[in-house]
């Protein structure tokens, strides 16, 4: 199998930093053999009705069914999902958040601007009363992408100023003005003009270390964090800094002290910190949100994804109470900003992450994940680093330890044989194996996906040594 590919296989088919490549020579392999007539007929049907876009075309298959951490096919096989979107911290058809959503249909389904409704306020006061610091007006919108533009019209509110410091790399949404301040070529690239004053520095990067090749943060002095200093000195008038705590598809979490640095910058320049936690909030990292590992309070924190129960489309950014000074503008003014049947799931979800302890249960399954992958590191050359925190965790493939050159057509190799034996997560910038289980998952799941890996890497670095 693995002597039959050529050398335009081995080339990815678009930018891989986002999300794996649905058009490789593993794809093509998986539809032969995997996807029966059934299958292949509703696939057919999406391609028909469907624009298509790079990442989400051709699809892999057809979902039937999805409960707790299982997904099933229309074919009847069942995935060990650790992707989801990160939607799922509380499992696929959450019982207690569908109850909820059930009751709120039976009397009000929808809220009209203008009006509020208690399910909208009740979510509203439980995501302050969690925020850290002075976190305490919240403002409810769609979807992360849509929040991420409120919390760039309000940082241009409070500070007079347009421009904005984010990091390249990242990824904060998918429209115009969210692509502008992400930092990942394929959204941006041949789609432009973006916006302008959309600065972009090197991310914290312990791994891949711009500044130090050897990657010895404690020695460097923070050089990373500097840059974005010396970038706010330069430009004199930042609205704010966007960034994600941790970056949730390559798992890069800054060195001690960095956000610390960054803070402190923020407010000698007068710009804003604002963190995106819309894949990484509630709970995923240890902590109900990411900024509290650093010890450090943001201007305005950013909600999406798993907001919403793993149901409904919901999204939210928290502000310091200060910053309500934007009555007379439009920050969002989107139509479902208080749409009472989400804002019951969004209830529900968080009720039930902490009735069932489910921050905690993710530091303690992650150190686990940690640990099991680092033993994978003594049998597995082609492991080059290991990454995580809670229940965000992965392993970068890597084709030399020493070269760090990404094993891009490994891990497509590996992520599809994984597929095949019932597990399904993310590759990311190609090389990365992202894992992000719902918060709800078990030990004995969490046992049974790392054997998979185990498998399918042995049968990868076998097959290159044949070659």
């Amino acid at each position: 199998m693995y002597l039959s590919i050529t050398n335009q296989d081995r080339l990815p088919s678009h930018d891989l930093s986002e999300g794996d490549s649905n058009q490789s020579f593993f794809h093509r392999q998986w539809d032969s053999d995997q996807i029966n007539a059934e299958t292949r007929h509703w696939l057919a049907g999406d391609e028909q009705y469907f624009l298509r876009q790079t990442l989400s075309t051709p699809c892999l298959n057809v979902l039937e069914s999805g409960q707790g951490s299982t997904l099933t096919d229309i074919q009847g096989r069942d995935y060990l999902d650790f992707h989801g979107n990160n939607v799922h911290q509380v499992g696929f058809g959450n019982p207690a958040v569908i109850a909820a959503i059930i009751e709120q249909l039976k009397t009000l389904s929808f809220c009209p601007r203008r009006y509020t409704n208690i399910p909208a306020i009740s979510l509203a006061r439980k995501i302050a009363s969690l925020a850290p610091g002075n976190l305490n007006k919240v403002l409810f919108a769609p979807g992360g992408t849509t929040a991420v533009g409120m919390a760039m019209k309000l940082a241009r509110v409070a500070t007079g100023r347009f421009k904005t410091i984010s990091m390249w790399g990242a990824f904060h949404g998918a429209s115009l003005d969210t692509i502008s301040n992400s930092g990942e070529s394929l959204f941006r690239t041949n789609i432009g003009p973006l916006l302008p004053g959309t600065e972009h520095v090197p991310p914290a990067d312990p791994y891949h270390c711009l500044w130090d090749r050897n990657g010895q943060c404690e020695t460097c002095g923070l050089k990373c964090a500097g840059y974005v200093e010396y970038v706010l000195d330069k430009e004199k008038d930042i609205s704010a800094v966007i960034a994600e705590p941790i970056r949730s598809t390559s798992v890069n979490s800054p060195p001690a002290g960095y956000w610390k640095e960054i803070r402190r910058a923020c407010d000698r320049y007068g710009a804003l910190l604002i963190f995106d936690e819309t894949a990484i909030g509630l709970g995923r990292t240890g902590r109900m949100f990411a900024a509290e590992l650093y010890d450090v309070e943001p201007d305005i924190l950013i909600l999406g994804k798993g907001l919403g129960g793993g149901i409904f489309p919901l999204a939210a950014i928290i502000a310091r109470e200060d910053l309500d000074i934007a009555a007379e503008t439009a920050l969002g003014h989107y139509t479902h900003e208080k749409n009472p049947v989400a804002c019951a799931a969004g209830l529900a979800a968080i009720d039930f992450i902490e009735s069932e302890e489910l921050v905690a249960h993710a530091e303690k399954l992650g150190r686990y994940a940690l640990d099991r992958l680092h033993a994978l590191m003594t049998t597995h050359p082609l492991i080059g680093d290991v990454r995580g925190q809670g229940l965000l965790f992965g392993a970068e493939l890597v084709q030399n330890r020493n070269s760090k050159i990404p094993a891009e057509m490994e891990a497509d190799q590996v992520m599809y044989a994984c597929l095949k034996r019932g597990l399904s997560f993310k590759v990311s910038q190609g090389n990365f194996l992202t894992l992000t289980p719902p918060l709800t998952v078990l030990r004995s799941e969490l046992d049974q996906a790392i054997d998979t890996l185990d498998a399918t890497l042995s049968e990868a670095e076998n097959e290159a040594g044949q070659e």
